[in-house]
């Protein structure tokens, strides 16, 4: 019995191996006139007529044509194959009669002998509106065009940009992933390993060992590093990520940044706007529309700007400004005028007071009413219940006293002018006021309420219509900033590793920055939070995409840093013993950058989210949902590395 069980499971898969049987592209294809692809939905025009479009390897789509009166047998295997199958198709001369009946305009072939290459389940149901869960990923990049596309331009855009270094004299150089734990400012992963108590740390960067490559002769390193950070997700941030490292020997930050503007500059320039197709609410770049030489003419289309991070607080409230949103916020110098007003903004008694103005489209008093009521009504705590103040919006009517600004007073004219920056408002135009604390120092937080509430506004307003936003790809609406002279330090915040130090601060960036003159280095001995440093951030569309920094290649100012300004333990300064060895001996000053891949695919091709433009991404929880991890540990798999799970109590 078991014998005559196995004897027909074997003719049963030599069958099912016979009728799907593998094909090679090469061999096939220069033996014959053949094609091969996925088969789409079939068009029947009658009982002899058949039509299917084949999307090819390649990604182009051919029409095929099949012709029961002329293969009847083909023809049948052709409407019995469902449709989304691979398959190998070989093709023939049409009669005279087909071809004067194409007046598809496609590229049609016509069929004269068709074979499946494997089965596809009977429930798939496949429509340009179908939205297949993350647990069906394979079905997800193969059927959401938006996916595939996004994909086929990242893998364009990391060409040119790796293109654009190589030509510039970089090597590319792996690191190692499993390095050591050390604290530079994230939460990591461990690795156990079997040499018990000792566990490696998965890289949150590069940044140690291209330090040390530029102390060991390689004067200008690259490479697409894997970086892993046990963060708390968000829309643009995954546990595992892909950034484009860089670090320059004997440069500083002008050479970054004009280096890092010249190949992104390479990409953008190839890009015109034909380039652009809208796919399921996104206006994605298609690389079979990308021309093979750059355009200069399109460069008005993406711009370089360089702000310093007071720049960016004071004028947009934020250190990751994005350049579409028109205007800019001004603080009120002189609120002596204004001091009923101010009196019912805030309580405070030396606040700075920052406002905004915003034009609509033609929009009426009363439909900017009502938006700005559900706007306030739905605010997030931290803006609707901020204790320095609630947010003020005045809308212009000039129907009203003072055209809708008598609790300004009458001297509102030369302060509206002044928010305005010289413009003229009309009706329905809006005018935000927001108090906030005056710093003593240096402010050292990435934004401001007023900033936040600019962004969300706006925000708002594009989608309720009201206010324009340029078209990807259209003129304006690639906005890159580099934001400089950022805080050396910041206090440190609840639940952010740090660097672990006594002293009540962390580095804004990382504690491996350079101090951004000798001022400032001094600045360190008294009062380090009102130092600046050298690093610096590429910012896209109020995203930040990459950030880099000057070096600190002094050994003794290394050791200061952590020792006498963050205050770290000896034992954690140890942790970086290497590094130290190598700026002893005799490390050129150097300076690095890293572009977050992801987010620049993902701003690149008009999407809010990297998980977007990542083939098989993290959930929001960290888990990747179509092969289901992380997954349970067992005691087993923990005794070889000296561990076991604790038992809840």
């Amino acid at each position: 019995m078991a014998s005559s069980l196995a004897s027909s499971k074997q003719a049963e898969l030599l069958k099912t191996w016979n009728k799907y049987r593998g094909v090679d592209l090469r061999s096939e294809l220069a033996m014959s006139n053949s094609c091969v692809g996925f088969l789409g939905k079939k068009r029947t025009l009658s009982k002899h007529l058949s039509f299917a479009d084949l999307t090819t390897p390649s990604g182009d789509i051919i029409q095929v044509c099949s012709n029961g009166e002329v293969q009847k047998d083909a023809h049948a295997d052709f409407r019995q194959i469902p449709a989304f199958s691979p398959v190998i198709i070989n093709t023939r001369v049409p009669n005279a009669d087909e071809q004067g009946r194409d007046s598809s305009g496609k590229t049609t072939v016509y069929l004269d002998d068709i074979r499946a290459l494997n089965s596809v389940p009977k429930e798939l149901i496949v429509t340009s509106e179908t939205v297949f869960p993350q647990t069906k990923r394979h079905l997800q990049i193969r059927f959401h065009p938006e996916i595939q596309a996004r994909l086929e331009f990242r893998s364009w855009l990391k060409n040119v940009l790796h293109q654009g270094l190589m030509d510039k004299g970089f090597t590319d150089i792996e690191t190692p992933t499993l390095f050591k734990s050390t604290p530079e400012g994230a939460r990591e992963f461990l690795v156990p390993t079997r040499q018990r108590g000792t566990a490696y740390a998965l890289t949150q960067s590069p940044q140690q060992y291209k330090q040390v490559l530029m102390a060991s002769g390689i004067s200008r390193y690259m490479q697409w590093a894997r970086c892993y950070r046990d963060e708390d997700s968000r829309a643009d941030r995954q546990p595992e990520f892909s950034q484009l490292d860089m670090e320059w020997a004997f440069a500083g930050a002008e050479t970054v940044r004009q280096d890092v503007n010249d190949i992104i500059m390479k990409a953008l320039t190839t890009l015109k706007p034909a380039c652009y197709q809208d796919i399921r609410g996104g206006r994605i770049p298609m690389v079979r529309n990308i021309p093979v030489t750059e355009d200069s003419e399109s460069k008005t289309a993406h711009q370089f700007t360089t702000l310093t991070f007071a720049e960016c607080i004071s004028s947009y409230g934020s250190d990751k400004p994005d350049l579409r949103i028109p205007g800019r916020i001004h603080a009120i110098k002189d609120i002596e005028p204004y001091q009923t007003f101010v009196g019912m903004i805030t309580h405070l008694e030396n606040p700075t007071i920052e406002a905004f103005s915003f034009r609509l489209n033609d929009v009426s008093p009363e439909e900017s009413r009502q938006f700005v009521m559900s706007f306030m009504d739905n605010l997030p705590s931290e803006l609707g219940e901020n204790p320095e103040g609630k947010p003020q919006v005045l809308i212009f009517d000039s129907r009203k006293p003072l055209c809708g600004f008598s609790s300004i007073g009458f001297e509102y004219e030369p302060l509206i002018d002044h928010i305005a920056e010289g413009e003229d408002l009309n009706d329905g135009d809006l005018v935000i006021f927001q108090a906030r604390e005056t710093p003593n120092g240096q402010y050292c937080s990435g934004s401001t309420k007023i900033g936040d509430l600019r962004t969300a506004l706006w925000k708002a307003l594009i989608e309720q219509g009201y206010m324009p936003k340029p078209r990807n790809g259209d003129a304006g609406s690639l906005q890159f900033v580099w934001v400089t002279e950022f805080p050396m330090f910041k206090p440190t915040e609840e639940n952010e590793p740090g660097q672990e130090g006594a002293a009540g601060i962390a580095a804004s960036h990382h504690p491996f920055t350079a101090p951004l003159s000798e001022k400032d280095l001094e600045v360190l001995f008294t009062n380090p939070l009102d130092a600046k440093s050298a690093a610096y951030d590429l910012v896209l569309n109020g995203v930040e995409i990459g950030g880099g920094s000057v070096r600190n290649h002094i050994a003794d100012v290394q050791d200061f840093i952590m020792r006498d300004v963050l205050q770290m333990a000896d034992k954690r300064i140890a942790d970086f013993a290497h590094l130290f060895e190598v700026l002893r001996a005799g490390c050129p000053p150097h300076a690095g950058f890293a572009l977050g891949f992801d987010r620049l695919v993902a701003l690149m091709t008009d999407t809010s989210t990297v998980r977007d433009v990542i083939a098989f991404p993290k959930t929001m929880k960290g888990e990747d949902a179509f092969v289901k991890s992380p997954s349970k540990i067992t005691d087993a798999q923990l005794a070889p590395y000296g561990l076991q799970l604790r038992r809840s109590k």
